[in-house]
Order: structure tokens, then sequence, then C-alpha cells
């Protein structure tokens, strides 16, 4: 028996399978292929699999973690290629090894939000958004796990940022605290709706692009 973990890219069309269904569609695809994975003990066992960091419905990534644990021995070599044969449009396995540190280590996420405006990016926005984000503080409402709304200070969750802009669309390249507490980099494109009256973007598009440790460098 082994623990094992799958990094996959999870974009177009795919970024709208919930977090529930994206997990019952890989013990689809680990069926399909024929692997057995190691269930819980008890009344009600289940197979171990997990997500680190679950993505939010409608963004996408190039660096998803799933962890799991199978039945005989084995290191992954191999097994992204052959799960791709069952993947939906959208999944693809890009690497499997086995893990060598906890999810626990994962300490930030290097992330882009994409702000596009149909009729040209406003004058004076990047200046004005990085002001923003950059300054001591950025207070917005955010949704507890209680399903509450309260103020939320993001900015010490906001590590690094950088803009660029082009004619129709604002690029923010930015790296953001992970877990305990995360960010969740969707709220930096909330910040600017809120608070920046007529710089709210037409449309807003959020990619996962690399998971960091606490040395900021590549988690794995």
């Amino acid at each position: 028996m082994g623990k094992l973990r799958l990094i996959f890219t999870k974009e177009g069309r795919a970024v709208y399978i919930s977090h529930l269904d994206l997990l019952r569609t890989f013990q689809r695809v680990f069926l399909r292929q024929g692997l057995v994975l190691r269930h819980s003990q008890g009344f009600h066992p289940h197979p171990i699999i997990s997500f680190a960091l679950p993505l939010p419905v409608g963004q996408s990534s190039d660096c998803e973690i799933l962890d799991f644990e199978v039945n005989e021995d084995m290191d992954g070599t191999g097994l992204p290629a052959a799960l791709n044969r069952f993947m939906p449009e959208g999944v693809r396995a890009a690497d499997c090894y086995i893990p060598t540190r906890p999810v626990r280590d994962l300490a930030a996420l290097r992330c882009r939000v994409e702000l596009v405006y149909d009729n040209g990016v406003p004058a004076e926005a990047a200046e004005k958004i990085r002001g923003l984000l950059l300054g001591e503080s950025v207070v917005i409402q955010k949704r507890t796990k209680r399903k509450a709304m309260a103020d939320v200070d993001i900015r010490p969750m906001l590590h690094e940022l950088e803009i660029a802009e082009a004619p129709d669309l604002l690029t923010l390249d930015a790296v953001v605290a992970a877990q305990n507490p995360g960010l969740n980099p969707a709220l930096l494109a909330a910040a600017v709706e809120t608070r920046l009256p007529g710089l709210d973007p037409d449309f807003v598009r959020v990619r996962r692009l690399e998971l960091l440790d606490g040395e900021r460098r590549t988690f794995r």
C-alpha cells in the first residue's frame, strides 16, 4: 500500500465542475483505469482521496493536487498518461509521484487575475488599483464558514503584486496566502469592484499558476 500525489490542470469548460463532482469524476477515472484505492475502516468505508485547497468553481489552474492511497506498491510512473485516456475535457493529469511533504507546508499561491474591460481599460486604472491593493489595509465583505458576511482585511494575505496593462485588459500577477488563513484571488477583483467605483471590470478570470512553500519554492 502507498500514498501518491497527482498534479493536474483544470481549465476550459471543466472550471464549472464543482468540487464534489470532480471528486466523483476522479473516482470513476481510477475505477476505469483499474486502480484500486485504499478505503477507510469502519461501518461506512470510503476511498482515501483528498484535494489540497479545493479550487473555487469558475477558476482554472495549472497546479491542482490530489492525494490518494492505493492497495499496491507503485511510484506513479506512467499513471498520468494512463488516467488521461478517461479524463473529461479540460482536466489533465500532469505528474504523479510519492509525496515527501505534507499539505500543511503549502504556504502560498502564485496566481493571475485578469480584469477585462469591454470598452478599454479606464484611465489611470492600473495606478489606482495598485494603490488600493498595496495600501495599509484592504477591508472587504467576505462570507465566513458559517455563511455570514464579515469585514476582513485581505492586505496581510497579499504578498506580491505586479500589474500589466493591455488595451482592454489588466493582468494582476500575485502571490497570496494559501491557508490559515488563505486568500481567494477572486477577492482582489472584488476589492476593485467595491472600493473603486467606475473601475469594476466587465469580466474576471482567475487562474492558479503555482503552489509555493514558506520559502517561495515550488511545493510538491
